[in-house]
């Protein structure tokens, strides 16, 4: 099997098709899994959609941020997500990559401890009280809208955390430099597992 970069046509059929998401992120960078001839899997990466993730991540040097926003496979096979992804992290220039695993469908990371990427816990894990969705005829609104008049029959549900993950590209120089950049914590993900019910741990 083969890594390499692949065009925005060719991540069609996966990113609108197969990964659960059905839209477009921003894409910096993409690439694929090729079996042979055949394309089995891509992953993209681009600019978070949050400026203030940047910062929060990088300080001195947000634009080196950048997202593991999309990873699709075609059949899943045993190792191929973590050969795509170390694959294409040895084509990326010198960044800092962050990605989350979204526990409401069911991920917890597993595939980025598989690429050797350090644990930083989870989105809201210093909040003492948890983040709520506002469910409306079986869609999900703001609690601005909420506020404004549209949930008079709507429910609340805790929003699942995401597990964050970040790993460095570049030289061995590179990467040692970035990582003395980077402000989100390298954390024990067995001491610290993604939780199932909202909870405040202090480090």
């Amino acid at each position: 099997m083969e890594v390499k970069p692949v065009t925005r046509n060719q991540c069609a059929p996966f990113i609108l098709g197969i990964h659960y998401a059905k839209r477009w992120p921003s894409i910096s960078y993409a690439f694929g899994l090729f079996d042979k001839s055949e394309l089995v899997g891509v992953v993209t990466y681009g600019a978070p959609p949050s400026r203030h993730l940047q910062v929060g991540c990088c300080k001195d040097s947000p634009d080196s941020v950048i997202e593991l926003n999309r990873l699709c496979l075609k059949y899943n096979r045993k190792n191929e997500a973590s050969r795509l992804i170390s694959g294409s992290l040895k084509l990326l220039p010198p960044l800092i990559v962050v990605s989350y695993a979204d526990t409401s469908h069911g991920h917890s990371g597993g595939v980025y401890r598989a690429a050797n990427f350090y644990y930083a816990g989870w989105t809201d894990m210093d909040r003492k009280t948890a983040r709520l969705d506002y469910i409306v005829d079986g869609g999900r609104h703001s609690r601005d809208a909420f506020r404004n008049g549209i949930g008079a029959e709507s429910k609340t549900v805790r929003r699942k955390p995401k597990a964050k993950y970040w790993t460095v590209t570049g030289s061995k120089k590179q990467k040692e430099a970035l990582k003395k950049e980077m402000l989100w914590p390298s954390i024990s993900w067995k001491e610290f597992p993604v939780p199932s019910e909202h909870k405040q741990l202090k480090l």
